[in-house]
């Protein structure tokens, strides 16, 4: 009975430095999400994947919004591409906020906005999207009353 016994603790004991030998060493790249900046609309958090959104150069962000989450009509000065992950993103131009205008962007699809294009967005459902871009970022609203970091400034 002891001469079974042996040779199956023997194979338990390598079974596991080998197991540990082929499994990947490398963590995961892992991200600092935390609530987006206070010039997005409440909900949404942010990772940065590259560079410095607060400096000169090109960086990558990733941005996660909730379903029903919506960016009122903002642009930017300079250029950027999406990229969404997981969701349905809506996009429209103009100034007014008007969904049935909005076109829907998909898993996978990717597009860019032109430096100082008027533009808003909306989600539906949970929704990731990577942004690129140079920064240093800013976002300026049309109408400055849908600034999140003016209203949270009023008394």
């Amino acid at each position: 009975m002891r001469i079974l016994t042996l040779p199956a603790c023997l194979v338990l004991m390598v079974a596991r430095p080998l197991h540990a030998q082929a499994a990947p060493t490398a963590q995961p790249n892992l991200r600092h999400w935390g609530p987006a900046p206070g010039v997005f609309p409440k909900g949404a958090r942010m990772a940065v994947v590259s560079g410095d959104p607060g400096k000169a150069g090109p960086f990558t962000i990733e941005l996660a919004m909730p379903s029903g989450y919506r960016i009122p009509p903002h642009f930017h000065p300079t250029a950027e591409t999406v990229t969404v992950k997981k969701g349905t993103l809506l996009v429209g131009m103009g100034n007014t906020f008007d969904a049935s205008k909005a076109k829907p962007m998909q898993v996978g699809d990717s597009g860019s906005i032109p430096a100082n294009a008027h533009h808003f967005a909306a989600v539906k459902g949970a929704t990731f999207i990577t942004v690129s871009a140079m920064g240093p970022f800013a976002m300026t609203y049309v109408n400055p009353a849908d600034d999140p970091q003016k209203a949270a400034a009023k008394p």
